[in-house]
C-alpha cells in the first residue's frame, strides 16, 4: 500500500492557497485577450485591459488579485489504495488553509458563526469535498471563492413541465439579476438534475472547467454556446459598464434526477475565478 504523509499535504494546500491568489489562470488570460477583439464599448475594451494589467502585476509581485481573497473551497480526490499517514486528513487541509492565508497575507474572511459574525482569525474551516477514485494518488485543487460572485447565484426547483427552456432562462435571468455585482466578464456554473445539493455541488465545480472548453456531451455544449450568447446580449459588459463581454463561457454538468424534479443550480465566478491543483503520488508503506 502506498502512503501520503499529512506533512505533504499540508504543505501542498499552503503553496496551492497563495498561487491561486496570485496567479490568474492562463485560460482565463486568453479569454480577455480574445475578448478584446470583439467588445465595441469603448469602456468594456478599457475595464478589460486595466484587469490584464492587474492580473500582470499580481502575478510579478506575487500579490492577490483581488482584495477578497475568498474562502477556500477544496475539491480532494482520494485514490482507494492510498493511505494518509501522520494524522487527519481534513485537519490537515485546514492547517495548509491557515498556513497559506498566514504566509501570503491573504485576507482573512471566515467567521465562526453566520449569526454572530466572529472571524476564526485564519480563513479556516475550508469548504471540503471529498471524492473516492481508484489508484493511488491525491488530487487537490483549491478554488478560493470570492462572495461578490458567490453572493449572486441561484438555486431554483424547477418543475420538469419547465422543460429545458425553463432552465435556461432562469440561468440567464439569474445573470441578469447580477448585473456588475459579481466583477464581469464572469464565468458561469450551472449544474442540472440530482437533489437541491446535488445541483448546485455540480455548478460550483463546473467553474474549474477551463474556458473555452464545453462539455463532451454535443447537446449540452450547444445549449451552453446558446446560454453564452444570450448572457453576453444582456449587454452587462466588463464590471458592469456595458458591453458585450459580459460572460467568458458558461459550464453546463448535469446528473440524472427524480422524474418529479428538476432541480437547476447557478454558480457565478467573477473575472478572478480561481483555481489551482497538485497531485500528489504516494510512496511505498515502510
Amino acid at each position: 500500500m502506498k502512503e501520503i504523509h499529512v506533512d505533504e499535504i499540508i504543505s501542498a494546500i499552503r503553496t496551492l492557497c497563495m498561487e491561486a491568489n496570485y496567479n490568474l489562470s492562463s485560460d482565463i488570460m486568453t479569454g480577455f485577450q480574445s475578448a478584446l477583439k470583439s467588445e465595441s464599448s469603448p469602456l468594456g475594451l478599457e475595464v478589460l485591459e486595466r484587469l490584464i494589467e492587474n492580473a500582470d502585476i499580481a502575478h510579478k509581485e506575487q500579490v492577490p488579485m483581488c482584495q477578497d481573497t475568498g474562502m477556500a473551497v477544496l475539491f480532494v480526490e482520494i485514490g482507494q489504495d492510498l493511505h494518509i499517514a501522520g494524522g487527519n486528513l481534513t485537519d490537515a487541509l485546514n492547517e495548509g488553509v491557515r498556513q497559506g492565508y498566514e504566509q501570503g497575507f491573504l485576507r482573512k474572511s471566515v467567521v465562526k458563526d453566520p449569526f454572530d459574525r466572529v472571524n476564526t482569525g485564519d480563513n479556516t474551516p475550508a469548504i471540503i469535498h471529498y471524492d473516492i477514485v481508484p489508484g493511488e494518488a491525491l488530487r487537490l485543487i483549491v478554488a478560493p471563492k470570492g462572495f461578490g460572485s458567490e453572493n449572486m447565484g441561484g438555486l431554483k426547483m424547477c418543475k420538469p413541465s419547465e422543460g429545458l427552456a425553463g432552465a435556461m432562462d432562469f440561468v440567464v435571468d439569474t445573470v441578469d439579476r447580477a448585473g456588475g455585482n459579481p466583477c464581469p466578464p464572469i464565468i458561469v456554473g450551472v449544474g442540472v438534475g440530482g437533489t437541491m445539493e446535488k445541483s448546485t455541488f455540480l455548478a460550483k465545480k463546473a467553474l474549474l472547467r477551463e474556458v473555452g472548453i464545453h462539455n463532451q456531451d454535443e447537446r449540452l455544449a450547444n445549449i451552453e454556446k446558446e446560454l453564452l450568447e444570450r448572457i453576453n446580449r444582456l449587454g452587462i459588459g466588463p464590471q458592469g459598464f456595458g458591453g458585450l463581454t459580459t460572460a467568458l463561457a458558461v459550464n453546463l454538468e448535469v446528473y440524472p434526477t427524480h422524474i418529479a424534479g428538476m432541480p437547476v443550480s447557478v454558480n457565478i465566478g467573477c473575472h478572478a475565478t480561481r483555481h489551482k491543483e497538485i497531485t500528489l503520488q504516494g510512496r511505498e508503506s515502510k
